[in-house]
């Protein structure tokens, strides 16, 4: 005797399942929201911060160097950092990892 549960059909190979795709969409989904958005919004508010140097602030450099901003011109990219008295370093403005305060 043959079970009629072997005689029935597995399902249409030939269509398009949406049901294998629904894992790999909620993980994009979930990096998205976990990890690319708020590294998008870090990026862009460092840019806001590095197009808002003006000259007295105080800084953190990427190396961890604490100076005070002697001359920065609006559309340079360099911009002149006193680190000790009389110690002056041009540095690229992106190398700014933060401003402490305006001091003038």
């Amino acid at each position: 005797m043959i079970s009629t549960a072997f005689a029935q059909s597995a399902g249409s190979a030939s269509g398009f399942s949406l049901g294998g795709l629904i894992p790999f969409i909620l993980i994009f989904i979930i990096f998205y929201f976990l990890l690319i958005r708020p590294q998008q919004k870090k990026v862009k508010e460092h840019k806001n911060m590095v197009q808002n140097l003006k000259r007295g602030d105080s800084i953190v450099t990427a190396g961890g160097i604490v100076g005070k901003i002697v001359k920065a011109t609006e559309n340079s990219e360099e911009i002149t950092v006193e680190i000790s008295k009389g110690v002056n370093v041009n540095m690229i403005r992106s190398m700014v990892s933060d401003v402490k305060a305006s001091k003038k």
